[in-house]
């Protein structure tokens, strides 16, 4: 849908900030893109607008912000050779799957994960991309268009593998390339796509995968290319028990040794996951600034632990949420991930932990993680208008009364509208243009080719 010059969100039911500051009772007013006022309880914006919009039955939240993802495993969900499998042999199941990626099966697969979040109330999304067997060089490019076509922002991160199965890596040798191919990609495809104007809807960091599936240089000459053209580092880190003895075995180190080792402990980074770190190591990561996507479902789904996320947050790391891969969430929901955060993370801390904190991991705590957090994550002025907006008119909210509260503790799974910079992209809890159908049935045909070839 066309972006509107100006919008009054009008009196909603109940609007989280993500900044303690006082909610606008009266209401939001959007111009081009832009939150340009917070209107108190009867106020009127200051100038006349194009469409006003009566929020008085929405919760209005900041778009969430999902941190790490792996969009094409949408096509790999609930395989029953790897539903009852931890991390490792979870990923040598699938890795000769995924190897049968094709340009087609990308495209299918990224529209569903960005079609799920962005019904799910989620404006912006990281993805982690390090799969590219032959024929699927432009996997980066096949997701920028993906995005756009949505109307959505992303961090595209290229990822990479360079540590095969001969190599003493998980990985097999059809996953895995060289330096030179990495590093070439990686220059073009920041030149080409990478923003960082304030609306920006593409950006690129570089993501080599894992500890277990690359060498100790491509993660040090992913650093320098990365400080060069001022992009962002994510990998996957102390996920589990058996990377940590990975690391030890290979390069006799714990994870975040290993991690400053190669130059990348620092605000430049993220890391997906971050469970298995001990004291030291928290105060090393919250005092160097380095952040954490925490992926509460997954680590569930697969037994690898509960992170750290007060203590990370509390020590200074920025802390916020991702859905991890649709092969083992198997969904890419982020407001149901954020129930997901509070749960778990109440069983760690206790029931005090209060809902605003998982929502806050959702939405401005995401933006920090993504370097973002000056244009996106929270409702101010002067920031980008990224908004979602949930009904509670289910059968599952009847009785409720705090209506933020209600989002994460009754289950909330849908929104009912999503603004992305101003521009309505999902009204009445569908997506405009999007053929949901035929979306369907085309995905679910690739995904059973998959398994055959």
């Amino acid at each position: 849908m066309p972006l509107v010059a100006r919008i009054w969100i009008k009196n909603p039911q109940a609007v989280f900030t993500a900044t303690n500051g006082p909610a606008p009772a009266g209401g939001i007013v959007v111009a081009d893109g832009v939150i340009v006022e917070l209107l108190e309880a009867g106020g009127s914006p200051a100038s006349p607008v194009d469409e006003v919009f009566d929020a008085s039955n929405h919760v209005v939240l900041p778009g969430l912000i999902n941190t790490h993802h792996h969009f094409y495993q949408t096509l790999t969900r609930a395989w029953a050779p790897a539903a009852n499998a931890k991390l490792f042999p979870w990923l040598q199941h699938l890795y000769p799957v995924w190897a049968r990626l094709t340009p087609e099966r990308l495209d299918l697969a990224v529209t569903v994960a960005l079609a799920e979040l962005l019904l799910s109330g989620c404006t912006t999304a990281a993805d982690h991309h390090y799969v590219f067997p032959d024929g699927l060089d432009d996997a980066i490019d096949i997701e920028v268009e993906a995005v756009r076509r949505l109307g959505m922002r992303a961090t595209l991160t290229r990822g990479s593998m360079t540590l095969g199965e001969k190599d003493g890596g998980l990985p097999p040798q059809s996953v895995v390339q060289d330096a030179d191919t990495i590093l070439a990609d990686s220059e073009r495809l920041i030149g080409r796509y990478h923003s960082t104007a304030a609306d920006a809807d593409v950006q690129l960091a570089l993501a080599p995968c894992s500890p277990f599936s690359v060498t100790r240089e491509i993660m040090s000459d992913s650093a320098e290319l990365a400080a060069k053209h001022g992009v962002k580092l994510h990998t996957h880190l102390a996920e589990t028990l058996d990377e940590e003895d990975f690391c030890r075995e290979r390069f006799g180190l714990r994870t975040v040794d290993y991690l400053e080792s190669v130059g990348w402990l620092g605000p430049q980074s993220w890391l997906g996951h971050g469970i298995h770190f001990d004291d030291d190591e928290i105060a090393r990561l919250g005092a160097a600034g380095t952040g954490v996507a925490h992926c509460p479902t997954s680590n569930m789904r697969l037994a690898s632990g509960i992170a750290r996320a007060v203590e990370l947050e509390d020590a200074g790391a920025p802390v916020g949420l991702g859905v991890d891969g649709s092969a083992s969430n198997d969904a890419s929901n982020m407001i149901l991930e954020a129930r997901q955060a509070l749960y778990l993370q109440r069983l760690r801390y206790g029931a005090d932990l209060p809902v605003d904190r998982a929502l806050g991991w959702a939405t401005l705590g995401s933006a920090r993680v993504l370097g973002r957090e000056a244009q996106i994550g929270s409702i101010e002025l002067g920031k980008q208008a990224d908004l979602a907006m949930f009904t509670l008119d289910e059968l599952r909210f009847s009785g409720s009364h705090d209506p933020i509260a209600a989002l994460l503790l009754c289950g909330a799974d849908r929104a009912d509208r999503v603004m992305v910079g101003g521009a309505w992209r999902v009204v009445d809890g569908e997506i405009p243009g999007l053929d949901l159908g035929e979306l369907i049935s085309r995905h679910s045909a690739a995904a059973k080719r998959m398994l055959v070839g």
